[in-house]
């Protein structure tokens, strides 16, 4: 790594991307229960921070001064810094939490109580609901000091049990309850009374009903404290084994839950000898520690009932229609004459279902040609490549097993196709097959002609109604040619290069990136306007951020829409004076990737599967392409417009990590993913 350049640790700087999303939960302007369920994403997305990079700098961290040689920092270093932003944000979250989201619910006569506020009525229908419900799925587990520690579940929430007899301490028992939330969720709405809401959380069910686990045991009194473990989820697999390697994979995800134990999240009100038991029997470092309240797994709070008045949410946005495109008519014929843009989640992802729904039962599609990464629970994707597969097409599946957290899933997926006759090619030993593409080869007039949809984003039509993407239809046969190469190429396992339309990692995206910024450096150097505006989820590649920063210098003015990591620091003289740097963070997740080089004016367009991050420059198969459609490129280049004038949700990234939002100089209110929705409904 470069020692002479500004950079931000990615570990540090997706901290701070998560800050943002705890400032969502904090913005007042936010529907109440939507600030809920920021809490929520908040808490998950740190659940994965530590399962996947917390447990890799601790791997690395064991390295000592090799690690650091290699990687340019102290993984040591990183991990005490994360611990230190880490509380700050907890304390934040919990102040959120319990001192301003709790009585602004309480202002809407909506009661969050647990076990110590029940009343006689309540009570009575607590301990009831505990006995027909939960009672039954409970397994508590009496802790024996001289017996192994009972193996705690990777993210789990756990009552830590103590049976207290004052008398004689020494007689006191552990015990660990499991908290059953896959039974009806975590939330049991209670009997209303006088206009007033009750929630209460299974967690506190069990406490209340705590006497009816351990009726046999002889106690004086209860204490039931909250933790939950995090581990280590990466994988040890030797994906070099190609035709064990669904076995070898299904192997490592039950290892998955074992994994060493890299955070405990604990309530603070639990005793210190409680807390120093754990710690020993758990084997945790000070650097696992993290301070909480009584709740945790507060992922789970994204499905907080409103029981509230219906502007506690977003309101509901109808998807909007693409102009000209019709779902009642042959997609194939309009693709033929237009490329088409879907623009997500403004308008609806039926359309690429309806393409797909289409070619299944086409008498003129021949094969149907696709790559998938994540896909929904019951995805409609898979019954139309089913259907397709029924009604004698020849369907060739690329299904990434690697995708992390979804690798159980396209195990099943996999054997699901693989039962309905559909081809499936579990990807290449060392690359993950990112791209999201699909290619129909149609016979038309006794000669093929392709038609093919390239996304930003999956195929999954949950994330669809979430994450805004871009996705483009089109029969253009300088890209459908190319297509056909790249489809060869991940059947036959090896990397094609050459393309003259279509950027593809591994072999030529960070050769075809430098190109076209060079191209940018060089029209400034002659003086004339040069410009560069990047959309992505990540920039952390040094090589890029090198070449952005010569670019910077260059005279070239560079804008970027980096919704989470980014290592450039933007305004540093000698470095980055031309560079300005945001984040937004809205009620939809900013997911698509959107290049654009200046060209002397003539705007270049590309969308891409990939972020400039290493892995997908060099470790991954993703597909970049050019839009090639002129009216296409101006609706980009307008949405695009309208995220940079965004001053509502829109945050400065700069060396400060202050998340500051970023204001415009205008009195105009811009509000990107409102605005673009607004255009998208009144654009001709």
């Amino acid at each position: 790594m470069p020692k002479n350049i500004p950079l931000i640790n990615r570990e540090v700087s997706w901290l701070y991307f998560n800050d943002r999303v705890l400032q969502e939960a904090a913005d007042k302007s936010v529907p109440l229960v939507e600030r809920i369920r920021f809490l929520a994403i908040f808490s998950s997305n740190l659940d994965e921070f530590y399962r996947v990079r917390v447990a890799t700098l601790n791997r690395l961290s064991n390295l000592n001064t090799r690690s650091k040689a290699i990687l340019g920092f102290s993984p040591r270093k990183i991990l005490n810094q994360i611990k230190n932003i880490v509380v700050r944000q907890e304390r934040k979250f919990n102040h959120l939490y319990e001192d301003v989201i709790v009585k602004e619910l309480e202002r809407e006569r909506i009661f969050l109580i647990n076990e110590t506020q029940l009343n006689v009525t309540r009570g009575s229908f607590v301990r009831e609901y505990f006995r027909e419900k939960i009672l039954s799925t409970l397994v508590p587990v009496m802790i024996n000091k001289n017996e192994p520690f009972p193996e705690l579940k990777d993210r789990a929430i756990y009552l830590f049990v103590r049976l207290v007899q004052t008398k004689n301490k020494e007689k006191s028992r552990f015990a660990l309850i499991e908290i059953p939330t896959d039974v009806s969720g975590r939330f049991i709405v209670l009997p209303e009374t006088n206009n007033l809401k009750f929630i209460t959380l299974i967690d506190d069910i069990v406490r209340y009903c705590l006497d009816d686990i351990f009726f046999i045991f002889e106690y004086d009194s209860i204490e039931a404290y909250s933790v939950q473990l995090t581990r280590d989820a990466e994988l040890d697999l030797d994906i070099h084994v190609s035709e064990k390697f669904i076995d070898a994979l299904s192997k490592s995800l039950l290892k998955r839950g074992k994994g060493k134990p890299m955070r405990l999240l604990y309530d603070t009100d639990m005793p210190l000898d409680m807390l120093t038991y754990l710690v020993a029997e758990l084997d945790l470092t000070a650097d696992g520690l993290i301070p909480g309240n009584r709740y945790h797994n507060f992922k789970d709070f994204i499905g907080f009932p409103n029981v509230g008045r219906p502007e506690l949410e977003y309101p509901k946005l109808v998807p909007l229609p693409v102009n000209e495109l019709s779902t009642v008519s042959s997609i194939f014929a309009q693709i033929s004459r237009k490329d088409y843009l879907i623009n997500l989640p403004y308008q609806s992802f039926d359309y690429i279902i309806h393409f797909l729904r289409e070619a299944a039962i086409d008498p003129k599609v021949r094969e149907i040609k696709i790559t998938l990464y994540r896909l929904a629970e019951n995805s409609r994707i898979i019954h139309a490549l089913i259907n397709a597969a029924k009604n004698g097409k020849k369907v060739s599946c690329m299904l990434e097993l690697k995708a992390r957290f979804d690798e159980q899933a396209n195990i099943y997926w996999t054997n699901r196709l693989e039962e309905e006759g559909v081809v499936v090619n579990y990807g290449m030993p060392d690359y993950k097959v990112h791209s999201k593409i699909c290619l129909i080869r149609r016979t038309e007039k006794g000669k093929d002609r392709y038609y093919a949809n390239l996304a930003t984003g999956n195929y999954n039509e949950k994330t669809a109604k979430l994450y805004c993407d871009h996705s483009l239809f089109t029969a253009n046969p300088l890209i459908t040619a190319e297509l056909v190469t790249f489809f060869d190429g991940l059947q036959k396992q090896v990397f094609y290069s050459a393309y003259k339309h279509l950027i593809v990692s591994p072999l030529e995206s960070r050769q075809k990136i430098n190109t076209l910024i060079n191209k940018e450096i060089k029209t400034a150097k002659a003086g004339k306007n040069a410009s560069i505006i990047l959309k992505m989820n990540s920039l952390t590649d040094v090589a890029i951020i090198e070449k952005l920063y010569e670019a910077s210098n260059a005279g070239v003015k560079i804008k970027l829409i980096i919704r989470g990591m980014c290592c450039l620091v933007s305004g540093i003289a000698g470095f980055s004076e031309n560079i300005e740097v945001i984040s937004i963070i809205d009620r939809y997740l900013e997911h698509a990737r959107v290049w654009i080089f200046g060209d002397a004016g003539r705007q270049n367009v590309y969308l891409s599967s990939a972020d400039m991050m290493a892995r997908n420059l060099d470790h991954r198969v993703e597909v970049g392409f050019p839009i090639l459609d002129a009216e296409i490129r101006s609706e980009i280049l307008d949405i695009i417009n309208i995220q940079l004038k965004d001053n509502t949700k829109a945050r400065e990234i700069n060396e400060l990590n202050n998340n500051r939002y970023r204001k415009t100089g205008t009195k105009v209110h811009s509000r990107a993913q409102t605005d673009i929705y607004t255009y998208l409904k009144y654009k001709k």
